[in-house]
């Protein structure tokens, strides 16, 4: 049984040693290798990969910043491991969990084992509210029951990491397409640590981000798998201006204001328009983009080198 740990990374030049060294040691014994994913990281990161030498050790230089999502997909189509791991470079996830979730996934026959950071070492506010949130409207809507969406640390079925379809930011709902494609899930209690060295690359403006993609995760699941995406942010946030305006209006209307004729009005008929607009040209441009990559055989990403060894 051979395992491909992906880990993609942007700007994490003082992590990287320290995590090549934690997986050797803890996956010692094991048949794998590690595929670091350079998602166009401007410090010594690139640098520091080549300087390691490490014979389990691969790397991938993306031309650009492609967003995690991509960077996964990237990584992913390069493994050839029976089994795949993604974990995050920034030394919080424990490759020490690894083999204990490896054990789990072989004797449940699961797809997909998920890691769950039952002792989360973030700040309270900044990332452990807005991740509550967030996962609670993950799990009410999409039904897919899990406690946390957000650990990268995940182990995987080779079939279904390579039949995700990681388009644009989807790394957020992986348990989720993994459930589209069938997948039998399960979480276990995982470590998780403290940043050392470098910024979290999150924050609260991931929310919107999440929003749209919820949307996403919702239309991939009730239409055959056709994505939405590109306009999402912009068109919620129009339509809910608008709708609070034509509320308004119509509370005034019940008791007895005259509103026709008000700017007011026609503004809010304008901006529900406008969202819901602005929402289906993102389902339409998300089925092109797909059709497009597709049909030809192309990936939306382009590899400048792989490094082995």
């Amino acid at each position: 049984m051979k395992l491909s740990i992906i880990i993609s990374v942007f700007n994490e030049e003082e992590n990287i040693r320290p995590l090549v060294e934690q997986v050797s040691i803890a996956l010692e014994g094991y048949d794998y290798e590690i595929i670091y994913v350079d998602d166009g990281s401007t410090d010594g990161t690139l640098a520091e990969l080549k300087s390691i030498k490490n014979k389990c050790l691969k790397f991938i230089e993306l031309r650009k910043n492609y967003g995690q999502s991509l960077a996964l997909m990237a990584g992913i189509d390069e493994a050839v491991g029976d089994y795949i791991i993604t974990m995050d470079g920034d030394l919080q996830n424990d490759p020490t969990d690894i083999p204990m979730m490896l054990e789990i996934a072989e004797k449940g026959d699961w797809d997909l084992v998920a890691g769950l950071r039952a002792k989360r070492k973030d700040g309270f506010f900044l990332r452990k509210v807005p991740s509550l949130i967030a996962n609670w409207i993950i799990r009410t809507t999409t039904n897919v029951r899990m406690k946390d969406y957000g650990c990268a640390l995940k182990v995987f079925k080779k079939e279904i990491a390579k039949d995700l379809g990681l388009y644009g930011e989807l790394h957020r709902f992986i348990p989720v397409l993994a459930h589209l494609e069938g997948a039998k899930i399960t979480q276990v209690d995982v470590k998780h640590h403290a940043r050392r060295f470098g910024k979290s690359k999150y924050g609260l403006s991931r929310t919107f981000k999440v929003v749209s993609d919820l949307l996403l995760m919702l239309f991939l699941k009730k239409y055959l798998q056709k994505p939405m995406h590109l306009f999402g942010n912009v068109g919620v946030f129009l339509f809910l201006i608008g709708a609070a305006i034509n509320l308004y209006l119509g509370l005034l209307k019940l008791m007895g204001n005259d509103i026709w004729g008000k700017p007011l009005l026609l503004l809010g008929i304008l901006l529900v328009i406008a969202g819901i607009q602005l929402v289906t040209i993102g389902i339409v441009v998300e089925i092109q983009m797909r059709t497009y990559y597709e049909s030809q055989n192309k990936r939306p990403y382009k590899v400048r080198k792989i490094y082995e060894g």
